[in-house]
């Protein structure tokens, strides 16, 4: 592999990040060169982990303020639960849709039906900045079931248009900028064009092996594109997604808190500690548990 070429295309390595109950993911954005892909600020691929009944990777309560979060399984379930009153089952294939907005409070667990049950959990879980004058908008859910997401079949390409246009199809999703996630999956021994479909785009692998312009791609590694490229296959089917959009420029981030002004994110912090719910910071329905601020080392 030609290192240095990609590493001049930018090339983002995955560092580990424990979440807590030894679950732990592989975090790519924001990374200490690049802090977003267009609207793309967080990016966390999970699995394929085993659940046993004895683990307990669920997400107590805890905020957000300033994004949108993206939700999308290859393999597993998860239990969505938020203070404006939506429960939501998360299955493979679905897009989970979370506008944050000025404030929302929301949990992920293992569903009460699967207590008992061991099973694979493999997906990823994206943050979106949204634009600075739609910050403070209402909080919002919404769940597009895998049935609702278009597919398309671009030569050898098979490709769920999970968000955005691509290839003459469009996402039902609304986000709040231009977006573009896409699923793709190619078959071995094949070769595929990928045309610049966004402002800005990334390529990260998902399954066994790829080359872009004739470099192969490691596991669990990002690249960063600005041109058409050719992507390659091996020995075995491949499946990688595509992220990409409109950039929205620098955010601050802290904790579960993106904005583009540091005072939202301290006053966000004072809210939660306050259980304000008039500023979005309220329990979840059914819920008793809360994940506490963290101490912050500066402001």
């Amino acid at each position: 592999m030609d290192t240095n070429k990609m590493e001049a295309n930018k090339l983002l390595r995955s560092h580990n990040k424990d979440l807590g109950g030894g679950f732990v993911v592989r975090r790519l954005l924001p990374s200490a060169t690049r802090q977003a892909v267009g609207p793309f600020i967080f990016f966390d691929h999970f699995g394929p982990v085993t659940i046993t009944p004895n683990d307990n990777h669920d997400v107590r309560p805890h905020p957000h303020i300033g994004l949108a979060t993206l939700t999308y399984l290859f393999e597993g379930v998860i239990m969505h639960r938020d203070n404006l009153g939506y429960t939501q089952r998360i299955e493979p294939g679905a897009i989970n849709f979370m506008i944050a907005g000025k404030g929302i409070v929301h949990s992920e667990r293992k569903p009460e039906e699967q207590k008992n049950d061991t099973y694979t959990n493999h997906g990823l879980q994206l943050w979106l900045a949204i634009p600075e004058d739609q910050e403070k908008t209402s909080a919002s859910f919404s769940h597009t079931p895998a049935t609702a997401i278009p597919i398309v079949h671009n030569h050898e390409a098979t490709i769920r248009v999970l968000v955005g246009s691509a290839f003459g199809l469009s996402s039902p999703v609304q986000t709040l900028s231009p977006t573009l996630y896409l699923d793709i999956q190619l078959p071995a021994n094949s070769q595929w064009q990928l045309p610049m479909l966004a402002d800005e785009q990334a390529i990260y692998l998902i399954e066994n092996q790829i080359s872009v312009a004739g470099n192969a791609l490691e596991m669990h590694t990002m690249l960063v594109l600005d041109q058409e490229q050719t992507i390659t296959t091996g020995a075995h089917p491949a499946r990688f997604v595509i992220i990409g959009g409109k950039a929205l420029g620098h955010r601050f981030m802290w904790w579960n808190f993106v904005a583009s002004k540091k005072e939202d994110i301290d006053n966000a912090a004072i809210a939660w500690e306050a259980g304000d719910s008039a500023l979005g910071m309220g329990q979840v329905p059914g819920e008793t548990e809360r994940i506490p601020l963290p101490k912050r080392l500066s402001k």
